[in-house]
């Protein structure tokens, strides 16, 4: 039962430190454009014009 004592508030902060990394992601605009980047892998802009 002492051990409770110890895992009840690593798991709160653990919970907490994941809530406030979501939260960051969110504001830092994380999550605006989600199709974006799938769909940019596709493009070869890296290429010239002349070898496309």
């Amino acid at each position: 039962m002492n051990v409770l004592l110890f895992l009840i508030p690593i798991a709160l902060l653990l919970g907490l430190f994941g809530l406030a990394a979501f939260v960051w992601s969110l504001r830092t605009g994380q999550f605006d454009d989600l199709d974006g980047a799938a769909a940019r892998v596709l493009f070869d802009d890296d290429l010239p014009e002349s070898e496309r």
